[in-house]
């Protein structure tokens, strides 16, 4: 459970410093990101998770952390 919250907390911050850093900047990336045809959106969602599933298998199972 530890590990669980601390992940969240880490999404939290990742997440809430670009809208920290720069907000005008994040608007204008808002503003583009809702004229994105939904197709696209899926794609580069459907992108994202795959390279995060595998950052955390070749995580677990190279050793390199542990």
């Amino acid at each position: 459970m530890e590990l669980f919250i601390t992940l969240i907390g880490l999404i939290l911050i990742l997440e809430g410093l670009p809208y920290a850093a720069s907000p005008e900047a994040m608007q204008r990336w808002l503003r583009q990101i809702l004229e994105m045809p939904p197709e696209q959106l899926r794609r580069i969602g459907l992108i994202a998770m795959a390279i995060g599933f595998f950052l955390c298998y070749l995580a677990q199972k190279s050793g390199l952390f542990g």
